[in-house]
């Protein structure tokens, strides 16, 4: 489901229209890839090009080969003659980000999802160094361009030296009135009642928008009685598809991490307590603070943890909520699953008093399921 962001959507064209290049920075599930559709809806798929480099960055010779296929943009017959190796495969991807035109010969907008891997290309000849060449062509350029990834601390190393003309915009999390407005677009018997769940909707998903779809679908699926806590529980069930979400965003960046036993261990530690500081994890993890700070560096490289005060704690909660329950030999029990679901969100609920469409429905289905078991009860 792509999300439409309207305000953040005109953010982006303005600074588009102000000569820069929008770097678009949000963790998994955050909803770049929505945002980017939705630009090249909005400028025109006959100006704008969206390119998923996550998918097309395998080899140079066979990235471009696929860009070129892929692209609708008049790229010059020039382009269409192959590449004698690596090199001259990469200098023809930046040639076609330069010089493609509309039909109309006019610039073109460049849409680049995932931009980062493209350093991928670093492992062949004569492409050790290519990072900076790729920002110094794309600043230089009469074309247009969005960047997006999901590696914060990476982009941000990349770009410290970079040309002004690159904006960095870190996507914000959707508040209540958003989820309202995207609850709206669900067809369910409960879709009214679900709208006014959407201040617990925004704090239980932390507003990460493929989380709130997975909630808000979950909700319209509900009967009568609209519980977001129980419909969080259900989603974390072992088949549960949050569960499967969180799975593929921990092990997707613990891979592009290095020490993946240690960090897994580090993740380990920091689900049963945090926030820690660099002595406590070294001590748990039984190594010494030098080996520890290599590690907690390298989760910070890909986004996993991040330090405040010098103490480190997750950047995504409802991750940790996941390492809680599946970074165990075992599968939770129900029981362990409705336990952890409901401390989490007894710690990130507003108090005070509920919608009353959600009020209205929740009954002794709800409380018998959490009796005993310290979840928060929405009635």
């Amino acid at each position: 489901m792509i999300v439409e962001r309207p305000m953040l959507e005109r953010r982006v064209i303005a600074s588009l229209d102000a000569g820069r290049i929008p770097v678009l920075l949000g963790g998994c599930g955050s909803g770049r890839t929505s945002l980017l559709l939705r630009l090249e809806q909005l400028v025109g798929r006959d100006r704008a090009q969206y390119l998923d480099f996550a998918a097309a960055a395998t080899t140079p010779e066979r990235c471009l080969a696929a860009v070129r296929r892929a692209c609708r943009l008049e790229t010059g017959a020039a382009d269409a003659v192959p590449p004698a190796n690596a090199r001259a495969a990469f200098d023809g991807l930046l040639a076609l980000l330069d010089r493609a035109r509309t039909a109309a010969g006019r610039p073109a907008t460049f849409l680049a999802d995932e931009f980062l891997d493209l350093r991928t290309f670093e492992s062949f000849p004569g492409l050790r160094h290519i990072q900076r060449e790729i920002i110094a062509r794309l600043a230089g350029s009469e074309n247009r361009f969005v960047l997006a990834s999901r590696f914060t601390a990476r982009v941000h190393r990349l770009l410290r030296d970079a040309p002004p003309k690159f904006e960095v915009m870190h996507l914000p999390p959707l508040g209540p009135a958003e989820v309202q407005v995207l609850a709206g677009q669900f067809d369910g018997a409960q879709t009214a009642a679900t709208a006014q769940a959407a201040p617990h909707v925004a704090a239980l998903t932390g507003g990460r928008a493929a989380y709130v779809v997975l909630l808000l679908e979950a909700l319209t699926s509900m009967g009568p009685a609209i519980d977001p806590v129980a419909a969080l529980a259900a989603l974390f069930a072992p088949d549960g598809r949050l569960t499967a979400r969180c799975r593929e965003s921990y092990e997707f960046r613990l891979h592009r991490a290095r020490g993946y036993g240690a960090l897994k261990a580090i993740l380990g530690v920091l689900a049963e307590d945090e926030p820690l500081n660099l002595t406590e994890i070294s001590h748990a993890l039984h190594r010494t603070p030098g080996s520890t700070k290599d590690y907690l560096s390298w989760l910070e490289d890909v986004d996993l943890i991040a330090a405040q005060g010098k103490r480190y704690s997750y950047t995504d909660p409802l991750l940790r909520v996941f390492v809680r329950l599946y970074g165990r030999p075992v599968p939770p029990s129900d029981d362990e699953i409705v336990r952890e679901v409901g401390a989490f969100a007894k710690s990130v609920l507003p108090r005070g008093p509920e919608p009353a469409a959600v009020a209205a429905g929740t009954g002794a289905a709800t409380a018998e399921a959490t009796r005993d078991t310290g979840i928060i009860e929405i009635d």
